[in-house]
């Protein structure tokens, strides 16, 4: 699907603008309700695994596929920590559903920080216009997929895996490497195009309605101009912000898995859990031991609170820079990210273990599935070893030395 003339589109009003005299602005309104509808539904569907359409038609239909596109573009102009706010709310209902949503917004800016704009324009303004979603097929790790030259056209063969929101998208951001000089070459392709295979193979313990699975290409022609090719991956500074948006979208994921563990465990103590007999209280909440857990939760959170929104906030200026960022400039938003992931993985695993011991025995009840933020968050962290982002910010520390950009970092 080669992308519309520029001309045959025309900017059209943010959707879902607030009411300066409405108290609750109409696209909060909206985020509640999603917050709240997938909530309602979310440890049926980590039972039932699969995609979950329900949910994605839901998010096409709010408009908020269009949240961190430009206004001009047909989208609602969000900027980065307001985008991230709304990945971390999403993930306080279900984290799978925050993960597609926060990747379909990492797709879109992949796009914009790889290509030119006469490329991504059509391709945003068209997602705002159709509610396009995207999704992944990146995995730079796995280079089973090869990209061959047919003189004025591409074709790829091969297979990737980790393909998160692949299933029910519109678009794709797939990677490959060419054949020959094993480059790392990056495209933007319609999902339903001849040769490409999405399979619904992804069943992991965690994050069960991601669709994290493998995509296969067998003999897929791609166009010069679905090739991000010009900066590309990794060439500028500017380009080089792409594995930070990542890194952010996963901190904020795990926030918010942290923070449903917190409510749940809190619901649990107030009005299910019985008091240990040897506590003499009447009451949960009056146990000293309950109440110290309480408080290590309470420091844990607001402070990853603090340091992803601080992140966010230099993403947010790192990229208003444009072109124009400097290494030193990405590489402050670097360490602002990765200060926070590394805290919102430690603390959201600590949560997520600890939630039973002030929950109590009755919140093991299988159907309840509180186990599924300890296993949501487990599978997400197991991606990215901790190891590695401490020692980036050892290396600062210790040395002042900023983090080498990669996929990763």
């Amino acid at each position: 699907m080669k992308p519309e003339p520029l001309s045959s589109f025309g900017a059209r009003p943010a959707a879902n603008e607030p009411d300066p005299q409405s108290p609750t602005p109409p696209r909060q309104a909206v985020i509640d309700e999603l917050v709240s509808a997938f909530a309602a539904t979310a440890a049926e569907r980590d039972l039932r695994g699969g995609t979950p359409k329900a949910e994605r038609d839901a998010l096409r239909s709010s408009g908020l596929l269009a949240l961190s596109i430009p206004a001009e573009f047909g989208g609602l102009g969000a900027n980065w920590p307001e985008t991230l706010q709304v990945v971390r709310q999403l993930a306080q209902a279900d984290s799978s559903i925050a993960h597609v949503f926060g990747f379909h917004h990492l797709m879109l800016a992949t796009v914009r920080l790889f290509g030119r704009q006469d490329q991504w324009q059509p391709w945003l303004e068209q997602t705002a216009r159709r509610q396009w979603f995207w999704g992944n097929a990146l995995n730079p790790l796995d280079d089973r997929t090869a990209c061959s030259v047919h003189g004025s056209w591409h074709e790829l063969n091969g297979q990737k895996s980790f393909c998160s929101g692949a299933l029910d998208s519109e678009m794709l951001v797939v990677s490959a490497r060419q054949q020959g000089s094993r480059q790392l070459v990056v495209a933007a392709l319609p999902t339903g195009r001849s040769g490409v295979s999405v399979a619904p193979d992804w069943d992991n313990f965690g994050q069960r309605q991601t669709d994290s699975g493998s995509v296969t290409f067998q003999s897929v022609r791609v166009e010069l101009y679905e090739l991000l090719a010009d900066p590309g991956p990794l060439s500028t500074p500017f380009s080089c912000l792409r594995p930070l948006v990542a890194q952010l979208v996963l901190a904020n994921i795990y926030l918010g898995i942290a923070e449903a563990a917190f409510q749940d465990a809190r619901h649990y103590t107030l009005q299910e859990s019985r008091p240990w007999h040897a506590a003499h209280v009447a009451r949960s909440e009056q146990d000293p031991y309950v109440l110290g857990h309480y408080g290590d939760f309470w420091v844990g959170l607001e402070s990853v609170r603090v340091l992803a929104d601080r992140a966010a906030e230099r993403l947010e200026a790192a990229w208003q820079c444009g072109p124009q960022l400097t290494e030193a400039e990405r590489g402050e938003a670097a360490l602002a990210i990765a200060t926070a992931k590394v805290a919102a993985t430690r603390t959201g695993l600590d949560i997520c273990t600890r939630m039973f011991d002030v929950a109590g025995a009755r919140a093991t009840h299988g159907a309840l599935r509180l186990d599924r933020h300890w296993r949501n968050l487990r599978t997400h962290t197991l991606h990215d070893p901790l190891a590695y982002k401490l020692r980036e910010l050892g290396e600062w520390a210790l040395q002042r030395s900023y983090p080498v950009p990669s996929f990763y970092s």
